[in-house]
């Protein structure tokens, strides 16, 4: 080999060299840069996920108005009729999710009015549970039995829906709620008193003749009705609201009678089902129908709340 094909031979390994550590310069930047977007691209998913998981009572998909005024909610729903004595009370209606997917759920027992059976409050159970709750109406042991007597029985209802029923399995029996209307709702404010661990009360159109409920621990819902002459909303709903320190809001409906509460109207159970969702489900998405609330208006005549509730 001559000395001029040595140097050639020299030129080309030297250039071949150059080719190959331009081609690993390239292939490293490029490493470096798709290891740069899926650090960046983790970043931005991990909070996502953990959103998702950071409350693990969160059911259903993110509320809208179109949704919380809906008749009914993203879950189908089944129903029970229970029978026979129980406790105090005789028997009632139990609604619950079908599917088992989203894990267990808050529970709700709903006691009627005076002289009343749970057919006046049974238009709730299938609104309610269809956004994600178990709910029991109940019928009194009595139709004449008192406030008092009304609060036991919904404490020995959330106690057979956790313990004894055919769906405690869907339950979690930390996350419970009362309501109630009428003498019921006045049960519903005695429940919470004997009970402070529930997580919620509805009072709706409340009569009780005890109107101090300062020692409550519990969030409450007041829904008083403007035109109530059986339970004047200045002697009953409206003390009932003033003595309460914990959590608390007011709905007061527009017009009206003390029945109003005992047919489908939407501004009763937009609140209801937010509060349910905020107090027994921990979910802070539905606070935006809390705080403001809604304005007055046809429907409502007054609405107040201890806002910011996070």
């Amino acid at each position: 080999m001559t000395r001029k094909d040595r140097q050639k031979g020299m030129r080309m390994s030297v250039t071949q060299r150059l080719a190959g550590l331009r081609r690993r310069a390239r292939t490293a930047i490029v490493g470096t840069a798709v290891m740069a977007v899926c650090v960046g691209a983790g970043a931005l998913v991990a909070p996502a996920a953990q959103a998702q998981t950071s409350n693990p009572y969160q059911r259903g998909p993110d509320p809208t108005t179109q949704s919380v005024e809906a008749a009914r909610g993203p879950y189908a729903v089944s129903q029970i009729t229970v029978g026979g004595q129980f406790g105090s009370y005789s028997g009632g209606t139990i609604y619950y999710p079908t599917s088992t997917a989203d894990g267990k759920f808050g529970a709700v027992a709903i006691a009627p009015g005076f002289l009343s059976f749970q057919s006046s409050v049974a238009w709730l159970g299938p609104r309610i549970a269809s956004q994600g709750f178990v709910v029991m109406t109940i019928d009194t042991g009595t139709i004449f039995d008192q406030p008092a007597q009304r609060g036991d029985q919904l404490l020995d209802a959330l106690d057979f829906l956790t313990q004894r029923s055919s769906v405690k399995d869907r339950i979690d029996p930390n996350r419970l709620a009362v309501a109630g209307w009428s003498m019921g709702g006045g049960g519903s404010l005695e429940a919470a008193a004997d009970r402070p661990s529930l997580k919620a009360a509805i009072p709706m159109a409340g009569w009780n003749l005890n109107t101090n409920w300062s020692r409550l621990t519990t969030p409450v819902l007041v829904v008083g009705v403007q035109n109530d002459l059986i339970a004047p909303v200045g002697s009953h709903s409206e003390p009932f609201y003033n003595s309460i320190r914990s959590e608390k809001a007011y709905l007061e409906l527009a017009g009206g009678s003390h029945f109003t509460v005992t047919s489908a109207n939407t501004p009763q159970a937009k609140l209801m089902i937010s509060w349910l969702k905020r107090f027994v489900d921990n979910d802070t998405r539905y606070e935006q129908f809390i705080c403001p609330g809604p304005s007055r208006g046809f429907s409502v005549s007054e609405y107040r709340s201890t806002c910011p509730l996070s």
